[in-house]
């Protein structure tokens, strides 16, 4: 897909250790939507930004206090973070988010120039 591509480089700095979480994305008549699966993060551990048509969802995990002695793990304990280059074709200033069970969705309007419009014939 041309309109959203994801990049992997850290671009020369040493961040911490991230997991990436899967991601969705379908595309509509005005607009793309963007699903990210984020198990264990609050609406207050997220942070979306888009910087020079780049957007990193970044997302703190809040597993809380475990009682007891852990026997035995297989989910990771590490925060998210994916981001996306965005064609300019994507209106930045209107990109809506929301959260719900885990779940990060997005949509990214397409610009007006994108749609289609019908033009009307004048005698």
């Amino acid at each position: 897909m041309n309109t959203m591509t994801e990049t992997t480089e850290s671009k020369g700095r040493k961040a911490p250790a991230f997991a990436v979480p899967r991601a969705d994305i379908r595309e509509e008549k005005d607009a793309y939507h963007l699903l990210l699966e984020m198990p264990g993060v609050r609406k207050d551990g997220l942070e979306i930004t888009v910087e020079n048509n780049e957007l990193t969802i970044i997302g703190h995990r809040s597993d809380g206090e475990l009682k007891g002695d852990l026997v035995y793990r297989e989910s990771r304990r590490n925060d998210y973070r994916r981001t996306f280059d965005l064609d300019p074709s994507i209106e930045t200033s209107k990109i809506e988010a929301r959260m719900e069970n885990g779940l990060v969705m997005l949509t990214l309007p397409k610009a007006e120039k994108l749609k289609p419009r019908r033009i009307e014939v004048t005698t």
